[in-house]
């Protein structure tokens, strides 16, 4: 390998599965490979539902050993969910599921001492039951809150089991609801009122800031040579998913895609008034002090949950009978918390059809034309309002995750928002982990720099929009009660 070509390894972890991907990066090179991939199956326990972070940390292990010598290591995930830990550093229970069912009616308590539009006001995050801030207000009164000295996120406790050293990664405890996006500090006042202890968390480290180097045992268990370090990236999966959005300019907007989407604009203040908090929308932290300004929809977390219940069948086969199907016969908001659990979700988007008096879909088929119709009508609606609540106005719409293999929810969504889609790369998070590593070794330059790089050497394809949009408008008129909308957004 040429001397200004190094290796990145990138843990890159997902609801449902997590993998370590090895990225060469040099002048107008940049290679992704896949070392590992291990599956991320939580357990339910009788406590609740629980993460194997065991199982995910022997997977990070066998995958540095199988991604060979590298130059770094960077870690992303999901976000909200956390591991604590006692006075001597040792994990107190695997860390709790944001599905599980602890956080039902707290997010109402906590509105009695700091009212919702406060709280929106002060930290600018949309609300979603399983924020952290919700999940520490069902803890508490626990025996382990009580014992625990420490409380790391994900990929923070990963990077502490991997060299020794405890820290806070910015873009995902922006996603904790105990940040003020516009200081990129803690909301000190709201983290007081609700009797939040913020010496539970580690100092605060931003992308590109050094994370320690992997311990002695670790090399040992990996078969790598020292010292390699880890270095702090956008550990929110969605922080580095971001980053790597193959953008021209500032025009865009994008969806991250996979068991979530995540659509919205990159933006360089946060947008945190009441019409903000209204349409749910929330104001994370990227890159260089960027804001995230997105909704979260329920995503292809819909569809896999169907595939379950039917047995997985072939997917490629479902989708070609999906395109068959008719169009926006019915649809669901896909943006409904009664989708968030697990289980029963083919007679969850029956009854969701019913109940709004659309036909309701029988056939695996129909099922999955409605949850990729339903998707990409949260997309439109989401893109729409982002744009007008923001003041931004877009000309396309990057697609980027794992949803960019379903090519027909590609079409539908430029189909929907009346705009061009680029979609593409899929492994979008690991390439922005990537890149975080090698700007933070002096190998690439700023975002933009990135993003270049990224549209010279990675596959992209284009969709144009089919058609107007007001069979779109008269799909979403359904769902709401109204008529439909007098003008295209």
């Amino acid at each position: 390998m040429s001397a200004s070509v190094k290796s990145y390894a990138a843990v890159d972890l997902g609801a449902s599965s997590g993998r370590v991907m090895v990225g060469r990066v040099g002048p107008g090179t940049l290679e992704l490979t896949e070392a590992h991939r291990f599956p991320n199956r939580p357990v339910r326990v009788p406590e609740g539902l629980r993460w194997d972070i065991l199982g995910l940390y022997g997977g990070v292990l066998e995958g540095l050993r199988a991604a060979g010598q590298v130059d770094s290591v960077g870690i992303d995930s999901w976000a909200v969910d956390y591991g604590l830990l006692d006075a001597d550093g040792a994990l107190l229970g695997n860390p709790v599921h944001y599905r599980d069912a602890r956080t039902e009616g707290v997010a109402e308590r906590v509105w009695a001492t700091v009212p919702a539009a406060e709280l929106y006001a002060a930290t600018g995050l949309q609300y979603a039951p399983f924020n952290t801030l919700y999940q520490l207000a069902a803890a508490r009164g626990s025996a382990q809150l009580a014992q625990a000295g420490r409380l790391l996120l994900i990929p923070d406790l990963l990077a502490y089991w991997l060299t020794g050293e405890q820290g806070t990664e910015l873009t995902n405890a922006s996603t904790t609801q105990l940040i003020d996006p516009r200081t990129g500090d803690w909301a000190y006042d709201v983290a007081a009122r609700l009797g939040v202890d913020l010496d539970l968390f580690a100092p605060l480290r931003r992308p590109g800031d050094p994370a320690g180097v992997l311990r002695p045992r670790v090399l040992e268990e990996t078969g790598l040579s020292g010292p390699v370090p880890v270095t702090t990236v956008g550990s929110h999966d969605t922080a580095s998913a971001v980053a790597a959005v193959p953008a021209d300019g500032e025009r865009f907007a994008y969806i991250c895609t996979g068991t979530w989407s995540l659509a919205g604009l990159e933006l360089d203040a946060p947008v945190l008034g009441e019409a903000s908090r209204a349409a749910n929308f929330t104001n994370e932290l990227g890159l260089d002090g960027t804001v995230r300004y997105l909704r979260n929809i329920m995503g292809l977390w819909l569809l896999q949950e169907c595939v379950r219940a039917w047995g997985n069948p072939d997917l490629g086969e479902l989708l070609r009978a999906a395109a068959e199907a008719p169009a926006l016969r019915s649809v669901v908001d896909a943006g409904d918390a009664a989708f968030l659990a697990p289980g029963h979700m083919p007679e969850r988007i029956a009854d969701a059809c019913r109940a709004t008096g659309q036909p309701v879909p029988d056939s695996p088929a129909e099922i999955t034309r409605c949850i990729l119709d339903s998707l990409a009508l949260a997309h439109r609606k989401a893109v729409a309002q982002a744009q007008a609540l923001a003041d931004h106005p877009v000309d396309v719409v990057h697609i980027v995750g794992g949803g960019t293999r379903n090519t027909l929810l590609c079409q539908l969504t430029a189909d929907a928002c009346g705009l061009p889609v680029v979609a593409g790369p899929a492994e979008a998070a690991a390439l922005g982990n990537v890149l975080v590593q090698a700007r933070a070794h002096g190998l690439v330059g700023d975002r933009a720099g990135m993003r270049r790089l990224l549209a010279r050497t990675q596959p992209l394809e284009r969709y144009e929009p089919r058609g107007g949009t007001a069979a779109w408008r008269e799909a979403e008129a359904r769902l709401t009660g109204r008529g439909a909308e007098p003008a295209a957004v």
